[in-house]
């Protein structure tokens, strides 16, 4: 498929579609991502290949600017059966890719997923990832394909800074609540509890337990 293809299917997903993820409609409305796409998802060759497009992305990200942007990585050959599968699959990636990784973890968030002050590091940098795929259980997180989206750590604390984080959250919470009656069980703010467990969108058990060990 043509990756521009892909990206109108995205566009469609978050803007025809009015996505409870307001940052993420301003993402699409301001063409501010970087959409790769990618064959296997939970592979070395794709870990391979995603730390280097990150590098890239990284290089030429401006760090002075107050737009939100995303890095998207699209997998429109996998099929995914159940959330199950797509978390395995999404930890085994980012576990490859990890190992792939020389750099040193971003020291401004621990690496211990167990911990609340978890998020993950690439090349450096913190990212909060929201994974996606068509057989999940939340709406907002239903897209056209398997997906990995990694939004830099720094966005959300220059939104703190900017003391609009608060007010981003309950809108985004309010317009989940409206699309699927419920908020998603497992998002808290953070540093309350590990961001580990919202990442691949699955309403993961109290007792559940990172399979990612750095």
């Amino acid at each position: 498929k043509q990756i521009s293809t892909i990206e109108e299917e995205y566009k469609s997903f978050i803007l025809d579609s009015d996505h409870p993820c307001v940052m993420s409609q301003t993402v699409f409305k301001l063409d501010n991502y970087d959409l790769k796409v990618y064959e296997t998802l939970g592979s070395e060759v794709t870990a391979r290949a995603i730390l280097k497009d990150i590098q890239n992305y990284l290089d030429r990200y401006d760090f002075d600017s107050h737009n939100y942007e995303s890095f998207i990585a699209v997998f429109p050959d996998m099929k995914i059966d159940s959330e199950m599968e797509f978390e395995k699959l999404l930890w085994q990636q980012l576990s490859k890719i990890h190992e792939l990784d020389q750099t040193v973890w971003d020291h401004r968030v621990s690496k211990d997923p167990e911990h609340p002050n978890f998020s993950f590091s690439i090349a450096g940098h913190a990212f909060y990832i929201v994974g996606m795929h068509p057989e999940s259980s939340r709406m907002a997180r239903q897209a056209p394909y398997p997906t990995l989206v990694f939004n830099l750590h720094s966005q959300f604390e220059q939104l703190r800074e900017m003391g609009s984080y608060e007010k981003v959250r309950d809108i985004i919470r309010e317009r989940d609540k409206n699309l699927q009656g419920s908020v998603n069980p497992v998002v808290v703010d953070f540093g309350k509890e590990s961001e580990a467990r919202q990442y691949s969108g699955r309403n993961v058990e109290k007792s559940w337990k990172c399979p990612f060990h750095p």
